[in-house]
């Protein structure tokens, strides 16, 4: 696709931390670089003790955490929006922290892991690696959810095992250094990508906050004040020019970021005309190693079936809330719905879609360029729905529906709009399984990316053996990273023990949504995919669906209880998510 990835977005101005200059820079590279060696050779035991501390300190500022990132989101305290800044913040954080470090444990009482189940063989030949549930504590809170990690063909079962915890076996890995350039959007990301780097790769680290977000900054040191004081980590800040000054500082030995394709292009390639001629030639102007994780036109693939209005009332909001969640900043957001033409339902789920989205309040654009980039999408489609009364600088929810397949340079499939819209597309095929084979491979050649998909599909069609059968192909051809059936692909990144990233194999000359995994907490090497699964309907109400009475509430619950789990605080979590 000629012109597919991530529109351009525009830098944030830096104008709430003061821009880390070269010689401040120089400094703090200089001062991790010194503590590599020695971090390499730490002892598992100690390392240990450092998540216990970091997990006590992050605990320590999660309300303030969440009170910056509501205020500079335009999020009312006290309201139940205010769950998704402790969901994708300080819960998802504590509970990285909990999972490395139990991880960890594990190998220092028996050299790895432990995994939650048994290896299995799929189908197509895969070992599957169980990931989720980790323990009894997620089988009471997220009842019917599991999550497996597919891993890549042609590894068995002695290679997965001899390959857990790299890091942690044999003689140590070079000491080395890591730029972690945070994203802009969840405020978990920075954080938990450098505890990947840190305690996955056991690289020391330099984290710079991006400017949408480098309020959070000061709020991060005291969190890891731990790694910190042990000069395993240092933040700096600014913009461009900083992040250059990093990328190629010649102390730094490897670059992982959260951003677009055109971000990592422009570090590995250069920019303007030589920039491009490097690309075309692939001749990268860097010898670091590179990870990122990108950007993604994520699809969902609805799959016709015997729906009733409960079901079509349930999957309206299931569907919203993978558009609406942090206003729709996310490179997992939902922005190209893939149904049947043939569906007797499908108009009935956009009909009950919108009227959801009726009920959710826009959002305030908190992330540059958003307007302009709906505008750019609303251009070349004149049906596009624009839905609530949105006031100065917030943006409607926006629907594109009947989008022809066949046109497959379609703005809505090739580029990624990072703001507050979504496409919906019909396919001719009208048996479930023959749609589904057409949407895998409509996915995977027309719509850009490999990050995340999901397929929503009813119990009842399931139960057909040939439609069974074409789920089984489905998941073993899709080629995305996360997988998530009947729910958001949202929940293979919060759970954490899964890996997180891109499909394996795309080329440097066209990334896609990146290269690499983070979270990851089991430790595992040669991913291809996670598979994740939960039921057609949850009881109670998911905290995450938009008309939860009590998501703050419980939200703000699970974050202390990740931070040291009980069942006491269990019970709390539980009282409040009933009252949703």
């Amino acid at each position: 696709m000629a012109n597919s990835g991530s529109i351009e977005i525009p830098e944030a101005a830096t104008n709430r931390q003061p821009e880390s200059t070269a010689e401040v820079i120089d400094k703090h590279v200089i001062t991790v670089a010194r503590a590599a060696a020695g971090w390499v050779t730490t002892s598992t035991d100690e390392r240990v003790a450092l998540l216990a501390e970091c997990r006590a300190a992050v605990a320590s500022v999660a309300r303030e955490w969440v009170e910056a990132a509501c205020t500079a989101k335009g999020i009312t305290l006290g309201t139940p929006t205010e769950g998704e800044e402790w969901q994708s913040g300080p819960w998802v954080t504590l509970r990285n922290l909990r999972l490395l470090e139990r991880s960890l444990r594990d190998i220092a009482a028996g050299g790895l892991p432990k995994l939650p189940g048994n290896l299995r063989r799929t189908t197509s030949g895969q070992v599957s690696v169980p990931v989720f549930p980790t323990d009894n504590w997620d089988r009471a809170l997220f009842t019917g959810f599991s999550a497996e990690v597919w891993m890549e063909p042609g590894l068995t079962v002695t290679d997965v095992i001899e390959r857990q915890a790299w890091a942690y076996r044999g003689e140590a890995p070079e000491p080395a250094v890591s730029v972690v350039l945070g994203a802009g959007n969840i405020s978990s990301i920075a954080p938990t990508d450098m505890l990947y780097e840190l305690f996955a790769n056991l690289r020391t680290v330099v984290l710079k906050m991006n400017p949408v977000n480098e309020y959070l900054g000061p709020i991060f040191e005291r969190g890891f004040a731990p790694l910190i004081r042990a000069d395993l980590l240092r933040i700096v800040y600014g913009g461009v020019p900083a992040g250059n000054y990093l990328t190629e500082h010649p102390d730094v030995s490897h670059i992982h970021m959260t951003g677009s394709d055109k971000t990592h292009d422009a570090i590995v390639f250069g920019t303007g005309e030589r920039g491009v001629s490097a690309k075309k030639a692939d001749t990268p102007a860097t010898d670091k190693s590179i990870s990122a994780e990108l950007g993604n036109v994520t699809p969902v693939i609805v799959v016709p079936g015997p729906w009733s209005d409960k079901d079509l009332a349930y999957q309206a909001k299931n569907l919203a809330v993978m558009l609406t969640h942090n206003a729709g900043f996310n490179c997992i957001a939902t922005r190209v719905l893939v149904q049947s033409e043939g569906w007797q339902q499908r108009g009935r789920l956009l009909d009950e879609l919108a009227a959801v989205l009726e009920t959710i309040p826009p959002r305030q654009a908190y992330y540059p360029g958003a307007a302009e980039r709906l505008s750019t999408f609303v251009r070349e489609h004149e049906t596009a729905r624009m839905i609530g009364d949105a006031p100065s600088g917030s943006l409607p929810w926006t629907l594109i529906s009947g989008l022809d397949s066949s046109v497959g340079d379609d703005i809505c499939f090739t580029t990624e709009s990072f703001t507050s819209l979504m496409a919906e597309v019909g396919l001719p095929e009208s048996d479930p399984a023959e749609f589904l084979d057409a949407a895998v491979e409509f996915c995977n050649t027309t719509v850009w990316g490999s990050l995340g998909v999901s397929l929503i599909v009813h119990p009842k069609s399931l139960a057909d053996p040939g439609v069974s059968a074409a789920m089984e192909r489905a998941l073993e051809k899709l080629a995305y990273g996360t997988i998530a059936i009947n729910h958001w692909t949202g929940f293979g990144f919060v759970i954490g023990s899964s890996p997180w990233g891109a499909h394996p194999g795309h080329d440097r000359t066209d990334i896609q949504s990146g290269t690499g995994v983070v979270h990851n907490t089991y430790l595992l090497s040669g991913v291809q995919k996670t598979i994740v699964r939960g039921p057609w309907r949850v009881t109670p109400k998911p905290t995450w669906f938009p008309d939860h009475r009590t998501a703050n509430e419980v939200l703000e619950r699970l974050t202390y209880f990740e931070a040291s789990p009980s069942l006491t605080k269990l019970t709390k979590v539980i009282t409040a998510s009933l009252r949703g």
